[in-house]
């Protein structure tokens, strides 16, 4: 029987200052640092899968792409995403798409660490 894969068990944003980053996940979306993490990365404590901000991989030029991430499409769970869009708003964070109704409960996408696109949901 062929190998296959279950799903996605980690996720990581490659930035380029990941203090920076970490920091920004902590005071606008809320995150908390996982006890311990990799040299090089700050792993939060997410469920049901790990996100993480990282330092970028080997051959990763992050000031070569327009923005980074673009055309992947990250999307993370909240419980109210039209109070996490007005405390956002309200911090001066880029909204790219303002809240809206959608199959999946609330939804609108601003600019997270370094310029990724990131879209909540939920509430």
């Amino acid at each position: 029987m062929p190998a296959t894969i279950d799903g996605p068990d980690f996720i990581a944003l490659q930035v380029r200052d990941v203090e920076a980053a970490a920091a920004f996940c902590e005071a606008h979306l809320g995150l908390r640092r996982a006890p311990a993490s990799p040299p090089g990365a700050v792993v939060f404590t997410t469920e049901p899968i790990p996100f993480a901000v990282r330092e970028p991989l080997p051959g990763v030029d992050l000031d070569d792409a327009a923005r980074p991430g673009l055309g992947v499409a990250l999307w993370f769970r909240t419980t109210d995403a039209q109070a996490l869009h007005d405390q956002l708003a309200a911090a001066g964070v880029p909204i790219l798409s303002p809240p809206q109704d959608s199959p999946f409960g609330r939804t609108f996408t601003f600019i997270g660490p370094e310029g990724y696109a990131l879209t909540a949901h939920g509430g």
